[in-house]
């Protein structure tokens, strides 16, 4: 009896090897448990990370349409009578909107070597506009060349007659692929790359992601693109000089007609009277002497008429030599860099390193033009007068903003139009390509708010 319950015992009890197959079996079944919740949660968490860079990049998104629609706000309530708004009267840099920040990339024309960025919004008068600067204006830009002046003028004139050094649609036609002289205008400044003898080096120079800064990788030699000299100097692109965009209405501030002093003798006495009196009216009409008058700019009108500067400046919005409806072209002499000023008729390098100097120690920009004649003389003033403006009606917003916990990088570039009744953005191009524009000392605040956000 005993052997058969000692038999049935020793059947009922599992071999010691079969609990050790099943303990293995458990652990592998958990481990593989394990590995895949481990899976998951890696999954769940690069989702998660994704999400979060997703909505920051979109908040920077809205962000630089914030921008925009305060760049447009500015223009309607500070930029009275064209003055370009004063840096101080507007916020620029690490503007919040929410939980995103946006920064108005600007520009420091005389200062270009500096590795840190300005913050501001740019004037496109302060530029050369190839849609009316002659050869020679032209011609004065850094870096152009005659022939390139050329080609510019036959790209924008209506013709296929080749200028000296110029090109024509039979040049064009042999590109690959084939393409016609446009004979028309230009849109941009970009559509300058289709022009004979132009190339992203000489558009843009060693600028490589346009904000007008010395970045490292821009003065390294060969090392990384772009290639540069390695000289510590920002060489900019024409880019920098010249613009499509800048044109001024012909008339008052408050929306009335001016007086053109060419044609309006009568009106011109009464403007003269009712602003400094009957004996110094008299005083600056006999000044200016009876007829007809045929002044080709009203610094001209100025430098004829004998007036003190301040004078001028009180009358200087109601006073015109034309008859059209805008002024297209003009530079703008309170923002425009040596190297823009240099190219104009009566201007040379040392006159418009002197311009600058003269503006620089003024309190405030000057409402007119007037102060140029101090600084050129009265010939230089005449040669330079139908060519420069004291106003400005075209500004370019370049944006640069992040999102939420200082990630989702974007960056657009506007350009506000404010001749009309409201300001309208006219241009827009996406700059997120071109990289970082900051500078490293925003790169690496940016870069520890986000260390404290992991």
């Amino acid at each position: 009896m005993s052997t058969g319950t000692d038999s049935r015992d020793a059947r009922a009890v599992p071999p010691a090897g079969g609990r050790g197959s099943v303990l293995i079996v458990v652990l592998w079944v958990a481990l593989g448990l394990v590995s895949l919740t481990l899976v998951f949660g890696h999954s769940m968490t690069f989702a998660l990370r994704g999400a979060d860079n997703d909505l920051a990049g979109r908040e920077a998104e809205q962000a630089v349409e914030g921008a925009g629609r305060y760049a447009r706000w500015l223009l309607a309530n500070m930029a009275q009578g064209g003055q370009f708004p004063p840096l101080d009267t507007y916020v620029s840099e690490n503007v919040p909107v929410g939980l995103a920040r946006f920064w108005f990339l600007g520009r420091m024309p005389d200062a270009l070597s500096s590795r840190t960025p300005a913050f501001g919004l740019v004037d496109e008068c302060a530029k050369l506009n190839i849609n009316t600067a002659s050869r020679a204006m032209l011609e004065g830009l850094p870096g152009m060349t005659p022939e390139l002046a050329a080609a510019i003028l036959d790209w924008r004139d209506e013709d296929e007659q080749i200028r000296e050094g110029g090109a024509e649609s039979e040049t064009y036609l042999l590109a690959s692929p084939a393409y016609a002289c446009k004979n028309a205008r230009f849109e941009t400044p970009e559509e300058l790359l289709l022009v004979k003898g132009m190339d992203w080096a000489l558009l843009y120079g060693e600028d490589a992601n346009r904000n007008g800064v010395l970045d490292a990788n821009e003065n390294d030699g060969d090392a990384n693109a772009p290639a540069d000299n390695a000289d510590g100097v920002l060489a900019p692109g024409l880019i920098e000089y010249v613009t499509v965009w800048s044109r001024e209405p012909n008339r008052r501030a408050d929306g009335s007609a001016r007086v053109n002093v060419n044609q309006q003798a009568t009106q011109l006495t009464a403007l003269l009277r009712e602003n400094f009196g009957e004996p110094r009216a008299n005083e600056i009409a006999q000044r200016l002497g009876g007829g007809p008058r045929h002044d080709a700019s009203v610094l001209e009108f100025f430098v004829r008429s004998g007036m003190t500067v301040p004078e001028f400046d009180r009358i200087c919005d109601a006073v015109t030599v034309s008859t059209a409806s805008f002024l297209e072209g003009l530079v703008n002499v309170n923002t425009a860099s040596e190297a823009v000023l240099a190219c104009l008729p009566g201007i040379d390098a040392t006159q418009a390193a002197q311009l600058v100097a003269q503006r620089l120690a003024q309190d405030e920009p000057a409402p007119s033009v007037a102060w140029v004649a101090e600084a050129l003389g009265a010939e230089g003033a005449v040669q330079a007068g139908p060519y420069v403006t004291a106003r400005t009606y075209q500004v370019s917003a370049d944006i640069a903003a992040v999102g939420r916990h200082a990630r989702g990088y974007r960056r657009a570039l506007l350009v506000v139009d404010f001749t009309g009744e409201a300001p309208v953005v006219v241009y827009r191009k996406d700059l997120n390509a071109a990289g970082w524009a900051l500078g490293p000392a925003v790169y690496e605040q940016l870069a520890l708010e986000r260390e404290e956000t992991r």
